[in-house]
């Protein structure tokens, strides 16, 4: 049998990434549109960010641990078959209650996918390149916060928000197909995942604070982006057209933070990570004060700024707590990786969470200095591991 390229197994997940990258976001911009569809809150319709992230954190390591010796092809394209299902079911769904459903059974595929294909996208390519390819994969993720979500949410605007859901449903297929020809059979089975690497991950002070400091640092923008769209529209005035041109300009910013923040963290990650978390409280900030003076030419600014550091951290958090790993538990690199995907959805949770609470309990636009507080939690933690370092010295 022919050998399957290593770059075509690459694109297979990057599709699927691009299609998991795209339902994760995609209610941020549906949210004014399912408000008014089931007759609820925007906290309410803020469960179906908080509830998804929350699937993930519980989806990647238990879902990592019960099907450790599964053939990793058959796993992939289970996954993207439970992808699939919890999409057509949010997608027509008719109570709001379904569409969360659906939400949480696609976040449950989402979590397992993130954590098996970065193992896939490492053990494809020679060992010098591994970095690289894990990168390539998460250009579907980035790729879908520049043109999936923006693209969903405009056809949310022209048709229906349900159409929205069907669009990821037909992209998740393609992902499915690519997933049965382009990623190869005899992949490594992990095997049975020990459960005694939970005490060695939990009991490790500097692996369990790297998951704190995942949480929080990449938690803290969701306090306001899950909001973003309502207050785009409802503060800054900008028309629903308009928004998904912003949504468009957001991604790009998003795309290229990505890029610097993994240049960026290549070396002296903590210290890095200290300076990425500074920019991106500030740019919350900026964002808070645009918004209280209902600045249109502001708010813009803020938004692509926010763009440009919300996720720069992403690489650098996934290469610290994969390091640490390295380091303290190397057998158990893969559940690791696991619980850093569920601290990121952790933190997902907790922002939208907090901004859901902030934007009952009084606005919108105190949504970002939320964030703020949390990603000052996270700040703090990385000094605390510096300075545990330093004393090891």
């Amino acid at each position: 049998m022919k050998k399957i390229s290593p770059s075509l197994t690459l694109l297979a997940l990057a599709i699927n990434a691009f299609a998991i990258g795209s339902t994760e976001f995609i209610s941020v911009g549906l949210m004014p549109m399912i408000v008014n569809t089931f007759n609820i809150s925007l906290s309410q319709a803020g469960l179906t960010v908080s509830l998804y992230a929350l699937g993930v954190t519980v989806g990647a390591p238990l879902l990592t641990i019960l099907t450790g010796t599964w053939n990793r092809k058959t796993l992939m394209v289970s996954i993207m078959g439970l992808f699939i299902l919890g999409n057509l079911l949010s997608a027509f769904a008719p109570t709001f209650l379904l569409l969360l459903v659906g939400r949480v059974l696609a976040s449950l595929a989402h979590g397992i996918f993130m954590s098996i294909s970065t193992v896939i996208a490492a053990d494809v390519v020679r060992p010098e390149k591994r970095a690289s390819a894990i990168a390539l994969m998460f250009t579907g993720l980035t790729v879908a916060t520049v043109i999936g979500v923006p693209l969903g949410t405009f056809i949310g605007q022209h048709s229906n928000w349900h159409m929205s859901f069907v669009f990821i449903v037909v992209i998740g297929l393609i992902g499915l197909i690519a997933t049965s020809i382009l990623v190869p059979k005899g992949l490594p089975i992990p095997g049975k995942i020990n459960l005694s690497g939970l005490a060695r991950i939990f009991t490790n002070k500097s692996i369990l604070m790297s998951l704190f400091i995942t949480a929080f640092g990449y938690g803290g923008t969701f306090a306001a982006y899950t909001y973003l769209t309502p207050i785009l529209e409802g503060t800054f005035r900008f028309s629903a057209s308009t928004v998904v041109i912003i949504l468009v300009a957001y991604g790009v910013m998003v795309a290229i933070g990505n890029s610097l923040g993994g240049h960026l963290a290549n070396k002296n990650i903590l210290p890095a990570l200290q300076k990425m978390f500074a920019a991106l409280a500030l740019s919350l900030l900026f964002l808070f004060i645009s918004a209280s003076l209902a600045s249109q030419a502001l708010g813009l600014i803020a938004t692509l700024l926010l763009g440009l550091f919300a996720f720069m951290n992403v690489p650098g958090l996934q290469l610290y707590v994969v390091q640490l790993a390295e380091k303290f538990t190397p057998k158990d690199i893969t559940l690791v990786s696991a619980f850093n995907i569920a601290a990121f959805n952790v933190g997902i949770t907790l922002g939208s969470f907090v901004g859901g609470q902030i934007s009952k309990g009084s606005s919108v636009v105190f949504t970002p200095l939320g964030g703020i507080i949390i990603i000052l939690l996270a700040m703090f933690l990385i000094r605390l591991g510096q300075k545990d370092q330093a004393s090891k010295l």
